[in-house]
């Protein structure tokens, strides 16, 4: 690819050349812009690279010059964006172009700095991008585009199968089962009992599953429930989770967490997967890359195991919905010709060869219609790990199979999202450490599990809970 944009450049040299012989060539005034990313490695590399081909191809040709900076991570990012549009003392200069996720473009759109980039692409090239991925930067509902998305990612389910194999065979569970949480739920029980028959000692049976990202189950679980956990409108958001709902959420992770049919331990859980302490994990398709492909156990062994992905799990008679993740980037609202500029990098970005390379380079997803598809994204790189080509087609088919759904940005956006995360996994974690405490007491599991899985336990929660979110949002 290199190559070829090298060429197109050479070209486009001889072009204004000749063009300038004749004396028709009008210059626009040339325009230089910043772009500032939270991008590294591989990611980083290779938008470098595309920005490198565009301003020796498309942006030579329209005057325009990118430079691109990586200001470490996303919270890095977000704190000197904000310190430069505050005029703070020591800030540097408001780039035009910048990385974040929708809370961040909210607030910077609260202050009147978000660029609306609607005016500057046709109906026909809105068409060309996964219309969810438009709609999560229109802020108002007035067909506002304030984020513009780059690369995205979903969830999958991540199994171990070298190992789920044994255990399969054993019980004859089969992998349709996968396709539903409360399918899984009863197949980490199933797995839990196995584990245990195996050894003399009682209760020492092992946990299936973990999960990364709660606030993602409860939000896509409720929302496939028929219910939008966050509902906002007409700039106020009010909280909408039924106890019923919440009820099914909490069935189907706190009460086999609390009985050690699930389990977290590692930093994400393909961590756990590494250390055998569960098979199975839903994670984000961007985190294909660290998926792991050997076990080491707490003895120390280590072998080779195969990994097989498949779409996340849904509730039983749900709507078909699928998370929806990944950064886009903001335009500044400076001049006409900034803006215009802008926009015309990004399009050129994201509609030419090096947004695959770019997406897949870290395990994200291309943002166009037309770039996912997975022959396209094989054809643009051919040298892609195993692992990752299998996890982006299980993606690919989500993006398909699925309506993508993301909550709609508000001013308490994070702090909220935040509470989801730790709510339910933090009252898990501690009440699952007080029933291994009665279990090495030598009750049975039944005995050690009854204070917490009954009805009163949930309600003291969702009660909390429903109490906290609801001032946080100002309800």
């Amino acid at each position: 690819m290199k190559n070829n944009w090298k060429k197109a450049a050479a070209l486009l040299e001889l072009g204004a050349l000749l063009l300038g012989l004749t004396g028709c060539a009008q210059k626009k005034e040339p325009i230089e812009l910043t772009v500032w990313t939270y991008y590294n490695g591989e990611q980083l590399g290779a938008f470098n690279e595309a920005v490198e081909a565009f301003n020796a191809t498309e942006g030579k040709n329209n005057n325009i010059t990118v430079s691109a900076s990586s200001l470490g991570s996303v919270n890095d990012l977000e704190q000197n964006v904000m310190d430069a549009l505050q005029g703070k003392v020591g800030a540097q200069k408001v780039p035009d172009i910048f990385s974040a996720y929708a809370d961040t473009a909210y607030a910077v759109d609260n202050m009147g700095r978000a660029a609306d980039l609607s005016p500057y692409l046709t109906d026909k090239d809105k068409k060309e991008y996964i219309q969810s991925y438009l709609t999560e930067g229109d802020f108002k509902d007035d067909g506002s585009i304030k984020v513009f998305p780059v690369a995205k990612a979903t969830e999958l389910l991540v199994v171990n199968d070298t190992d789920w194999q044994k255990f399969a065979e054993a019980t004859g569970t089969s992998a349709d089962e996968f396709a539903t949480i409360e399918g899984l739920t009863a197949m980490a029980q199933r797995y839990y009992e196995w584990t245990d028959s195996l050894t003399e000692e009682p209760n020492d049976g092992r946990a299936l599953f973990g999960r990364d990202a709660m606030a993602n189950y409860m939000i896509i679980g409720a929302k496939q429930l028929g219910y939008d956990i966050f509902e906002t409108a007409d700039g106020k958001t009010i909280v909408n989770l039924p106890r019923d709902v919440a009820k099914k959420l909490w069935d189907n992770y706190y009460v086999p967490y609390v009985k050690g049919f699930f389990a977290s331990s590692g930093r994400f859980r393909s961590d756990d997967m590494k250390t055998g302490n569960v098979l199975a994990f839903v994670g984000s398709s961007a985190g294909c890359t660290f998926f792991p492909d050997h076990v080491t156990n707490g003895d120390g062994d280590s072998y080779d195991i195969e990994v097989k992905t498949y779409q996340a799990p849904k509730f039983e008679g749900g709507a078909d919905y699928a998370v929806q993740q990944g950064a886009g980037m903001v335009i500044i609202n400076k001049s006409d010709a900034q803006v215009e500029a802008a926009a015309r990098f990004l399009k050129w970005f994201t509609q030419s060869d090096w947004a695959i390379e770019f997406s897949v380079s870290s395990g994200y997803l291309p943002v166009t219609v037309a770039d996912n598809d997975m022959v396209k994204i094989e054809n643009s790189s051919p040298s892609m790990k195993k692992g990752v080509r299998k996890s982006l087609n299980t993606a690919v088919q989500t993006v398909k199979a699925n309506t993508l759904y993301t909550t709609r940005a508000f001013e308490t956006g994070t702090q909220a999202r935040k509470k989801l995360e730790y709510a339910m996994s933090d009252a898990a974690q501690a009440d699952r450490a007080a029933v291994e405490k009665a279990l090495q007491g030598g009750t049975t599991l039944e005995e050690a599990t009854a204070e917490f899985v009954n009805e009163e336990r949930f309600d003291a929660w969702y009660t909390q809970l429903m109490n906290e979110l609801s001032e946080i949002v100002g309800q």
